[in-house]
């Protein structure tokens, strides 16, 4: 391991750990305040000092127990490739783990604090802003990290196609081509046209595709090569002939702005992780309203957002992680949204119950009514 890839190493470890000790130590340091406050008011007064100082040294102590018995045992079994935790490359044990060592106590530790002051009939902290952003940034960062330590982070993206987490095929330009069909081959006796000499075929293909055409021998044929726009057509039976064909040809502008034209994976994994989340945190911005802060609705909010946050233990590019979207989140989400505009008012967008709607009712469209008899109109003309 050369020096840049030890440092690459170190980078992402702190960084890790960090996101998974600092949303705690936060969180828990502002129910240590609440507590605090609620011992000063009561009557008689108890010991805040005692109680604020009691809750420090807990999480401290929790989150050394956890580093040293399960999170570096899982870095080692990890780096060491036990089979069990990287062979079949659709799950991501870090991710599951940082879930549920960090993210479950911190919101377990959000509702805690609600309840308390609920209890004793005081307003103090309502946690709008700082420990739940800081949550979901820890868990962008984690996301980001586990995506692009296998990534070169210096020079241009090379060899981007085997990191499996990284999508490297984007459809950038498509271009229309013309379906072609077969010609059966002739019989002879039953009035079809002879069979020609090889010499005479294989001139009859290229006066029929075009100059410098040639039929390949898994029946594609390749056109005249035109700068820019190569042609192809792959084998089409008769059904498919009526159809349009499409294929994907990478799009290159040679204009003035082309310097602007420029993509990198690396980049876009940092877009794909926040737009990830943004559902999520806002569902758990609305918890900080204080109409809904002060109530029993930060139980279903905090509980779904937290079953939601489970989809980042599957890979980015399994199929799987599009059930879970719906199941885990726009699902659940939809008529929490409902519940709450109907009780609150509008202290959460209707864009994003829109989202949630048309999210899972595109779902179930697409993915199983469009294989019914009714909606299939390709079985209606065939």
């Amino acid at each position: 391991m050369g020096k840049g890839s030890t440092l690459k190493f170190a980078l992402c470890e702190v960084l890790q750990f960090a996101g998974l000790c600092v949303p705690l130590f936060i969180v828990m340091q502002r129910f240590a305040v609440i507590v605090a406050k609620v011992k000063t008011s009561a009557r008689p007064p108890g010991d805040a000092s005692t109680a604020y100082w009691l809750i420090v040294a807990s999480s401290i102590a929790y989150v050394t127990s956890t580093a040293l018995v399960i999170w570096v045992p899982l870095k080692y079994m990890v780096f060491m490739k036990k089979k069990f935790l990287i062979g079949r490359k659709k799950w991501r044990p870090v991710a599951l783990v940082y879930v549920i060592l960090s993210t479950l106590p911190c919101f377990a530790f959000l509702i805690a604090s609600s309840e308390v002051q609920i209890n004793n009939n005081i307003k103090h902290d309502t946690f709008t802003e700082l420990p739940v952003s800081l949550v979901f940034f820890s868990l962008i960062c984690i996301d980001v990290v586990e995506r692009i330590r296998h990534c070169r982070l210096t020079g241009q993206a090379n060899n981007m196609e085997r990191d499996a987490e990284i999508p490297s095929t984007v459809l950038t330009h498509v271009e229309q081509i013309t379906p072609v069909t077969p010609i059966s081959p002739a019989v002879p006796g039953q009035g079809g046209p002879t069979p020609m000499q090889p010499g005479a075929n294989q001139l009859n293909d290229r006066n029929q595709n075009g100059a410098g055409a040639r039929l390949e021998t898994n029946g594609t044929v390749l056109g005249p090569a035109t700068p820019g726009r190569p042609f192809s057509v792959s084998g089409l039976n008769s059904r498919s002939a009526s159809t349009t064909a499409y294929r994907i040809s990478p799009y290159t502008y040679t204009g003035p702005l082309r310097f602007l034209c420029v993509s990198d994976a690396r980049a876009d994994v940092f877009v794909d992780s926040f737009m990830f989340w943004m559902d999520t945190v806002e569902m758990v911005r609305v918890a900080g309203h204080p109409l809904v802060y002060y109530s029993g609705w930060v139980f279903p909010i905090y509980i779904f957002s937290y079953v939601s946050c489970l989809r980042v233990v599957v890979m980015p590019n399994t199929p799987l992680l599009s059930s879970l979207g719906v199941a885990l989140q726009d699902f659940p989400f939809f008529f929490v949204r409902i519940g709450l505009i109907a009780l609150f008012g509008f202290v959460t967008p209707i864009l994003y119950l829109m989202k949630n709607l048309l999210v899972c009712l595109a779902f179930v469209y697409f993915n199983f009514m469009t294989k019914l008899r009714v909606f299939n109109t390709e079985r209606m003309f065939f």
